[in-house]
């Protein structure tokens, strides 16, 4: 089953992802979109995030309409820093997927950072990186050994992000349209960012 990995923060899920997942799905032909939140991202190590709970609490009203898309808790029930080299790992053994049916998806703005990753030549070997270009992107920061190995999408760039969201909530500004709307009565709720 052509399946592809979506990890991230999630913090919170927003109409980008989503728009992206989607767009995705159709484009490549996945029989399957997995989203799996980082327990603690790399990346993001000492810095504030909302609990693994609500950020899981939101993805799964975000999700609740695609029956393309799934989430898997991996990451957060393992527990400590996520390492994408892991969930690859997982997911092609414990799905029985090769690399012809395995992808990993991420942004532009990720794959500058990829060679610096814990292995990411075993990410590669294990999986297909497919990479939903943001604006601005120039791939000549990229070493060319990465560039050889991964597909470019052919998708529109929607230039949304979840440090804009927060940002914007921060300065009593709406997030009303960027984020679906249980999404957002949940983060007004909870009082989150």
């Amino acid at each position: 089953m052509k399946t592809c990995i979506f990890g991230g923060t999630f913090d919170p899920p927003h109409i980008g992802h989503l728009l992206i997942a989607q767009t995705i799905i159709e484009s490549e032909n996945f029989e399957r979109l997995i989203f799996v939140p980082a327990n603690i991202s790399p990346a993001k190590q000492g810095k504030i995030i909302s609990s693994s709970k609500k950020r899981l609490d939101m993805l799964n009203m975000a999700l609740t309409s695609n029956d393309n898309f799934e989430i898997s808790d991996f990451e957060i029930n393992k527990g400590d820093v996520s390492y994408t080299v892991d969930t690859v790992k997982e997911f092609a053994n414990n799905l029985n997927l090769d690399k012809k049916d395995l992808y990993f998806l991420m942004g532009s703005d990720t794959l500058r950072e990829f060679h610096k990753w814990k292995d990411p030549e075993k990410i590669m070997s294990l999986c297909n990186i497919i990479v939903a270009i943001r604006p601005g992107f120039t791939p000549s920061d990229i070493p060319q050994w990465i560039l050889d190995e991964v597909h470019f999408a052919n998708i529109p760039q929607f230039e949304i992000s979840s440090t804009t969201i927060r940002a914007r909530w921060r300065d009593g500004k709406t997030i009303r349209y960027m984020v679906p709307k249980e999404v957002w009565e949940y983060i007004n709720k909870n009082g989150l960012y």
